[in-house]
């Protein structure tokens, strides 16, 4: 059988940046030739950064693509990588009257297309346009591109290789059946998929019956990094026709994944349209890269990677988000309000962990109400991390609000949380700081947050965290921290005491919410699953709670549009992957009988 030494390339990527994403492929591109790679294939919108949103809707940018691309091509064959074949995503266009080909009905030609080439010798030896378009979560696909029709089958080395972009492979039927009756011998597949917990979980079996549906090897490449509520967690893999794990990468790390393949000889050569087994026809095109063999080698043992446990991949995915969201928007420090509580200590150990201490300014600000284990917390974590500190007592600017301004009860509370925000808003003004917002997801849930106050700020690392799991997520950087010989980061006594705002005197989160492991249990069905009410009540949740949660939720609407991106790591996030009206008069009622 042939032999290909494959690379899949794990790259971090950023949206617009045409030149630096350009390097990023030349410089990957030269790493796997140093590795002996005979093929080489990037993920999903390299070229361009994915998602580019409504970006691509301006012809200039997809003109800069398509330009990118050329120019990638002829770098790399410049620099003496032109007969390494390199597969690349990027945003085309669809073809035109002037092309021979008619428009999709419905929609104009020459609009844009999430499509991926093969780049060899300093050409552009064929495309290939995504068949599936996503239309649901955080994806708008069909707001954007043009659905593909055509499946390019490259000869490479002898062997057939077919090319597939991301959806193509969670979606029955289209390029994977096609590929199947092309008689394929590897299917490579581009991806930018985003990161949800246990996410990983689902791709490997979804990659093995791909594979044993096309009767072919099957490479599956992300790409890795955060783009503003994204995280893409990594992951490629690769399995063989029968779906035996040959090779899989790590989560969260840039970097090569090598993989020697024996694959069958192609000697197909039939072309033509195809029923796509999803309603479609495809057309399959053949296009002849290299037929020579190459010489016979020894291979190389690929890799695969352990699998880590779900706090690990939730607190790696929070990191590189912040890491990455803080970096490409030309920010160097961050600030956050440091109360002492768990929320703003874990907040503070993402930071820490993802800019370096150095980058972490910590302002604890104590009101009239804040208890003396609050700064003492505060300060015993800042000795811990080695973090910057400073102490700005909030009481004297809430006072001379006070003497100007008569307010009482939740007013008066909210005022605190508001002279918070603006102090921090002002040092962020002062010092180029990005303001981190502490809050959790289940208090966005809830509206358990002062507009302009403790939701102010740029980014909310913990915004699709709920509390339960902060408390999981503390207890094990603890620990791990512990299993190196180190000093636990976060106090404990900021784990283990009570929630608290401390507006008022004695105040706890208990007063205002229910018990955070009954909320956060209805919360992930109402909020992650779309329950609705009677479906929350057969899933044995208590009546009285649920109609409490679901007017909380539902009232709180126009706060979480005015909140912070942050991470997405649940299935369903607060932001672009759930959408409702502020103004909205639907209610939950009880079913009625009959």
């Amino acid at each position: 059988m042939p032999q290909l030494r494959l690379a899949l390339a794990q790259v971090d990527v950023t949206v617009g940046d045409f030149d630096g994403n350009a390097d990023v492929v030349v410089r990957w591109t030269r790493h796997a030739a140093e590795r002996g790679a005979h093929l080489v294939a990037f993920p999903e919108g390299t070229l361009t950064g994915y998602p580019a949103e409504d970006l691509v809707l301006r012809r200039s940018f997809v003109n800069e693509s398509l330009s990118t691309l050329q120019r990638v091509a002829r770098t790399l064959n410049a620099e003496g990588l032109g007969d390494i074949p390199v597969i690349v995503g990027y945003v085309d266009r669809s073809p035109t009257a002037d092309d021979g080909v008619e428009a999709q009905p419905g929609r104009p030609a020459g609009e844009p297309q999430n499509s991926a080439a093969l780049l060899h010798r300093g050409g552009i030896v064929g495309r290939y346009a995504k068949h599936h378009l996503p239309n649901y979560g955080v994806f708008d696909e069909f707001r954007y591109f043009v659905r593909g029709d055509r499946l390019p089958v490259f000869r490479v080395h002898g062997i057939d290789i077919a090319i597939i972009v991301c959806e193509d492979l969670w979606q029955d039927g289209g390029p994977i059946a096609v590929a199947r009756e092309a008689h394929a011998g590897l299917v490579v597949t581009i991806n930018g998929s985003p990161y949800e917990r246990n996410k990983d979980d689902f791709r490997l079996p979804l990659c093995q019956r791909r594979a044993r549906e096309a009767e072919a090897t099957l490479a599956y490449v992300n790409m890795v990094g955060g783009q503003d509520e994204l995280v893409f967690d990594g992951d490629s893999l690769v399995v063989d026709r029968y779906g035996h794990l040959l090779a899989r990468a790590p989560l969260f790390d840039e970097g090569l994944l090598v993989v020697d393949l024996d694959l069958p000889e192609g000697t197909a050569d039939h072309v033509g349209p195809f029923p796509a087994s999803d309603g479609t026809t495809m057309y399959l095109e053949r296009t002849t890269v290299s037929t020579t063999p190459v010489p016979a080698y020894t291979p190389i043992e690929a890799g695969i990677a352990a699998r880590v446990d779900d706090c690990a991949e939730v607190y790696a995915a929070l990191v590189l988000g912040t890491r990455d969201y803080v970096r490409k928007n030309d920010f160097q420090t961050v600030v956050l309000g440091l109360s002492g509580g768990i929320d703003s200590a874990l907040v503070a150990t993402i930071a820490a962990d993802a800019l370096g201490p150095e980058s972490v300014h910590a302002v604890a600000m104590p009101s009239r109400y804040s208890s003396e284990h609050s700064i003492a917390d505060a300060a015993e974590l800042v000795r811990r991390q080695g973090i910057h500190f400073q102490v700005v007592p909030i009481e004297p600017m809430v006072d001379a609000y006070e003497k100007e301004v008569e307010l009482h009860g939740l007013a008066a509370e909210n005022l605190q949380a508001r002279v918070r925000g603006t102090t921090l808003m002002a040092l962020s003004n002062e010092h180029g700081h990005l303001v981190l917002t502490t809050g959790n997801k289940s208090e966005l849930a809830t509206g358990y947050s002062t507009l302009y106050g403790d939701s102010a700020g740029g980014f909310a690392p913990i915004k699709d965290v709920t509390k339960t799991t902060v408390w999981e997520l503390a207890r094990w950087r603890n620990a791990s921290a512990v299993a190196r010989g180190e000093t636990p980061p976060i106090p404990e006594n900021s784990i283990t005491k009570p929630p608290s705002a401390e507006l008022r005197p004695g105040q706890l989160d208990i007063d205002s919410l229910p018990p955070y492991e009954k909320l956060d249990a209805i919360l992930e069905d109402y909020v992650e699953r779309d329950l609705g009410r009677e479906a929350l009540l057969a899933a044995g949740h208590d009546a009285v709670l649920v109609d409490r949660i679901i007017r909380l939720v539902d009232a709180a609407e126009y706060k979480r549009r005015q909140y912070p991106p942050g991470p997405k790591i649940s299935l369903r996030a607060f932001g672009r992957d759930r959408r409702l009206p502020i103004t909205n008069r639907w209610r939950e009622h009880p079913t009625p009988a009959g």
